[in-house]
């Protein structure tokens, strides 16, 4: 049995081992989407191939919970210098798209293994019918790029050169993969040492007790924070702007049930699977780490001193039906599920805003977009194919201070690339990369502004692929009287000739002198925003945060040459009126859900749950097209109707039939 100082102890070591394996990947890794914005993990997994240590100061923030066990078993027969790979997300369910390739490695103590370490880094392209493999417009993975289920990578300390042949066939920039899947493998190897060095310490006994004791923490520290939560049912939805190109949104609905210290997160209600690669390959997992890394972000902000491993995980409970878009069945696409995800922690922020309102932020902006550009340098006539920058918005109104400007709370991980760099590695130039005015809700705590960037390309037929884009329609919501924040853009020409705004879509080819600009969304006000100290509102507008006609109309501050008219601050406060309810969307979905009301979208999910899931996303797609002029449950029921006539292969759901007879 562990004393509590000794297990401090070895939870310090085996951070300090997991910070150290993020330090060797980060140091030699060849992308810049890994080596600078740093889209990578690596974690100290249990026997099981349960996460019991991960990096904080490193990489990405979303694996915590993460279990290899299904994928490690699809491999036989490890021995020491082995390494076993994967990106498949339907084999194992440990990649959740095609271009993170994850890697694992057993540390053996004498013929026993005794932890493994693993990790993922993001490629920039595994192949596919677009550069970088992700678009929303791809509609089964096949399209996606090469997949590897589970094997032997590295054979007893040797690449198997077949599959690196493989690889170099089939991806755009092979160098760049290659030598990032070797520097992750290097990682492992640094992991492993460090485990051995606390095989040393403690022996081989007491690390493995210790390692169960460092899970066992993690969940009492879990359940001690939902004993805090009042129990009760909370129900909240967030839309995607669209399902697929140019079609309509995608509800997530979560109905999360707190009972004493355990919780149930259950996402019945949701969308079907969908014809696009918005799908979440959950595989079902009641405890898959995509859909509880909403779970994390709140599980911290109670605690920030709570252990990340997958012992936290042990209090909840999640339910995605199959078939859904947290449940898809392949060979649906999925290589946009981050997009979703995004949506998925905000859905669980507004669940928990609800059970904890004095302590939840506003919502984050949640479009994270990742731009990657396929050009030629004209300069050395080499095909370049890179990332060039996360636009990332804004964070939440917390409730003690202002959201975090450009770097959104649950994304906050994806560090920007400066913009020398990405000019030496690819012939762009950036015209304008800052803070958006007027972008976050205004509230007593503002939102966080958005992002906004612009570059300029040179060679005809560059691609572009600007993956996540979203909240061009949907607000991201303000909370407790705070207003709802700016929504998000994408632009080719801005203010020029031949302008265009692309909205959500998220490829575009551009020619010599076209110039692109993205804007992420901001993150949501939180409190009354006419309770903001006048000061704060005047230092924003000196800062260019906000703007002297927002100062007026959104917060009842007049300023007269930089300096706050106390006067007629009062009289424009006072004429104000009192913001209602715990949530504010914004007119667009307001009006949004004057048509599709929460029971009308309720009766499509289930019209659609009791069909074949062929049908699903199909019947979802015929019933919109149906609801021009009609609205609420009875507008549903006729459109479903409608689509039956139209198409009588289509299964009628069977408690429709019922109340037919």
């Amino acid at each position: 049995m562990y004393d509590r100082m000794t297990l401090q102890v070895l939870a310090n070591h085996a951070r300090a081992a997991a910070e150290n394996m993020a330090h060797t990947l980060h140091r030699t890794a060849h992308s810049a989407f890994v080596k600078e914005t740093q889209d990578f993990t690596v974690m100290l997994m249990d026997r099981r191939g349960d996460t019991f240590a991960v990096p904080m100061e490193l990489g990405a923030t979303w694996y915590p919970g993460l279990t290899y066990g299904r994928a490690i078993a699809m491999v036989d027969d490890y021995r020491p210098g082995d390494v076993a790979f994967t990106n498949d997300p339907y084999s194992g369910h440990v990649a959740t798209h095609a271009p993170d390739t994850h890697l694992w490695k057993p540390v053996f103590a004498g013929d026993d293994i005794v932890a493994w370490t693993g990790g993922h880094i993001h490629n920039t392209d595994m192949g596919g019918a677009v550069p970088a493999s992700l678009s929303r417009s791809l509609t089964e993975i096949h399209q996606e790029g090469i997949r590897f289920p589970p094997m032997k990578l590295v054979r007893e300390g040797v690449f198997d050169d077949q599959i690196l042949r493989i690889m170099e066939t089939n991806v755009r920039k092979p160098a760049l993969n290659i030598g990032d899947i070797k520097a992750l493998v290097g990682a492992l190897n640094t992991g492993e040492r460090k485990v051995h060095a606390m095989l040393e310490r403690f022996g081989k006994r007491g690390f493995l007790t210790g390692v169960d004791a460092l899970m066992e923490q993690a969940e009492a520290q879990a359940r001690d924070i939902l004993r805090a939560v009042p129990d009760g049912d909370y129900v909240f939805a967030d839309y995607a702007d669209e399902d697929s190109d140019n079609a309509n949104p995608c509800r997530l609905k979560l109905t999360l049930r707190i009972r004493g210290d355990e919780a149930v997160l259950d996402f019945t209600g949701s969308d079907p699977q969908l014809a696009s690669s918005l799908n979440v390959p959950s595989g079902g997992d009641p405890r898959h780490t995509m859909l509880l890394v909403g779970v994390y972000y709140v599980l911290s902000t109670l605690n920030p001193h709570i252990l990340l491993n997958t012992g936290l995980t042990r209090p909840f409970t999640c339910i995605a039906p199959q078939g859904t878009v947290l449940n898809p069945v392949a060979p649906a696409a999925v290589g946009m599920r981050s997009l979703v995800c995004a949506r998925l922690r905000s859905v669980i922020f507004g669940a928990f805003a609800q059970a904890l309102p004095d302590k939840m932020p506003a919502a984050p902006a949640g479009n994270n977009c990742i731009v990657n550009v396929m050009t030629r340098d004209e300069r050395s006539q080499k095909l370049v194919i890179a990332a060039v920058n996360p636009v990332v918005g804004g964070g939440g109104g917390m409730p003690h201070r202002d959201g975090t400007n450009g770097s959104g709370a649950d994304a906050a991980y994806l560090k920007n690339t400066p913009i020398e760099i990405t000019e030496t590695e690819v012939p762009v130039e950036f015209v304008k990369y800052g803070l958006a005015r007027d972008t976050g809700g205004a509230g007593r705590w503002r939102g966080g502004l958005a992002t906004e960037m612009a570059f300029k390309v040179f060679s005809p037929d560059t691609r572009i692929t600007a993956r996540n884009r979203d909240r061009s329609f949907f607000r991201p919501w303000g909370i407790l009287g705070g207003r709802a924040a700016g929504l998000s853009d994408m632009v080719v020409n801005p203010g020029g000739d031949g302008e265009r705004r692309l909205g959500n879509i998220d490829t575009a080819v551009l020619q010599p002198g076209d110039i692109l600009e993205i804007r992420s969304a901001g993150g949501g006000g939180r409190g009354n925003p006419m309770e903001r100290q006048p000061w704060r509102v005047a230092q924003d507008v000196a800062r260019r945060y906000v703007s002297e006609r927002a100062a007026r109309d959104d917060y009842g501050v007049v300023l007269r040459e930089g300096r706050v008219d106390e006067e007629e601050t009062r009289r424009c406060r006072a004429a104000a009126a009192v913001p209602k309810g715990h949530f504010h969307f914004g007119p667009e979905r307001d009006g949004y859900e004057a048509q599709w009301t929460a029971a009308a979208y309720d009766r499509l999910t289930e019209i659609l749950a009791d069909l074949p899931i062929h049908w699903r996303f199909f019947a979802k797609t015929e019933i919109f097209r149906r609801m021009k002029g009609r609205a609420g449950v009875q507008g549903v029921d006729q459109a479903f109707t409608e689509t039956c006539e139209r198409f009588p292969e289509l299964p009628r759901p069977a408690f429709l039939c019922e109340v037919a007879e």
